[in-house]
């Protein structure tokens, strides 16, 4: 399976992104003709190869009407990647759009639909990250730096490129966001910003030892929305490396690294927590309601199991399985709903088989097949749903409705 790895250990940016993607490319030169390629309106691409801490790279630019790009050196906001994209900091000259200019102009670039498609999903996110944090409806945000068209060029630019590579599958690291204030229109913000916090929710996070805005809105909504799990590097055979590099210096080198290869069993490995309580004072129907609330919640599997307690009381053990972002939500249900007066949590890693649903056509109607591999392993079966509606409809016991499915 194609897999693409995002190491944001300086965090994201769409030109920083845009880059890194460009330079996996076996003719790096020959991306930026496809992105120009693209019209559009008044934008020009340039791609620069540069060196940082002795490891070569390449920066994204994007001229906009034939002028310089904004974020290069004479800019004077401090940005790591001073790639200006932040929504609150206006520009001088930069008019304001609403979503639906936005996508009046990514509709009239000559991309795929599929493409398109990505980049106003991609503004959707924002366009409610914004909504979020200034407590207005979607339909009255205005686009500042984010809505410019170096911004529309970085959030297109990377989606085309993403179709263009034809990946499977988009790994990426925690993000490093920084940490300290940013000046912006609407004052002193602190970082992460608002609208980028409120982008990452569910993304693991952390500040790093660096000061300043390490991760853009834009670079948090692409994550968002192209990457499927968050941790470390799969068991991969790279085949390509791309280092997109920000345009200030620190002591660490400041770039995104996109790793490019094969695995075959993607996303198979991740951490889970296991949330577990001995209780020996509940009734079966308030265990059994607790479980259907976590069930409700999304908690991945919710089970007993018969226990000798103190004083050798028969009870139950009860545990809830979560992925770890649903820990705090599946803690306050436990307590709510169980008589229990403390919760133990075991963070475990789970290996599993890569999962698709199929419909297949039968003479009793369509029916859903479950399929997994990885591994060395290809299994399938149908759907207890659907098997179970044919026997009912047909008078036969369930097994005999599975053999003739089969």
């Amino acid at each position: 399976m194609k897999t693409l790895y995002l190491e944001c250990n300086m965090g994201a940016a769409g030109d920083m992104l845009l880059a890194a993607l460009a330079g996996l490319f076996e003719e790096p030169e020959e991306a930026v003709l496809k992105l120009n390629g693209l019209g559009i309106p008044d934008v020009e691409y340039r791609m620069y190869t540069v060196a940082k801490a002795g490891i070569k790279g390449r920066q994204m630019s994007v001229l906009v009407c034939g002028g310089q790009e904004e974020g290069h050196e004479e800019h004077k906001h401090e940005h790591h990647n001073e790639h200006h994209e932040h929504y609150h900091h206006e520009h001088h000259g930069h008019t304001h759009a609403g979503l639906h200019d936005v996508e009046h102009i990514i509709d009239s670039i000559n991309a795929p639909e599929k493409v398109k498609d990505d980049a106003k999903a991609v503004y959707h996110l924002i366009a409610e990250a914004e909504s979020n944090a200034h407590g207005c409806p979607v339909e009255q945000i205005h686009f500042h730096e984010v809505g410019t068209m170096d911004a529309i060029a970085d959030v297109t630019g990377v989606c085309y490129l993403l179709h263009e590579l034809k990946i499977d599958k988009i790994i990426a690291s925690a993000v490093r966001t920084g940490y300290g204030e940013v000046h912006c229109a609407h004052g002193i913000l602190p970082v992460p910003a608002p609208a980028t916090e409120y982008l990452l929710r569910g993304i693991p996070v952390y500040s790093g030892s660096i000061k300043g805005e390490m991760c853009t809105p834009t670079g948090a909504a692409l994550l968002k929305y192209f990457v499927s799990s968050f941790g470390e590097m799969p068991v991969m055979q790279i085949e390509k490396t791309g280092y997109g590099m920000g345009k200030k210096d620190f002591e660490v080198i400041n770039c995104i690294r996109a790793m490019l290869g094969t695995s075959t069993s993607v996303d198979t490995k991740g951490k889970i927590c296991i949330l577990s309580c001995n209780l020996d004072d509940i009734t079966p129907e308030a265990a059994g309601f607790a479980m259907e609330e976590l069930f409700k919640a999304g908690a991945l599997d919710v089970y007993t199991m018969p226990v000798n307690m103190k004083k050798n009381r028969p009870g139950i053990l009860f545990n809830c399985i979560c992925e770890p972002e649903q820990r705090e939500e599946m803690i306050h249900l436990m307590f709510l709903h169980t008589t229990t007066l403390g919760i133990r949590e075991t963070v475990c890693e789970r290996y599993t088989l890569e999962r698709t649903i199929d419909i297949q056509n039968t003479p009793y109607g369509d029916v859903h097949i479950k399929r997994a591999s990885g591994w060395g392993v290809l299994r399938s079966k149908p759907e207890y749903e659907d098997i179970a509606k044919i026997a009912r409809e047909k008078g036969i016991s369930f097994l005999q409705a599975s053999e003739q499915i089969i």
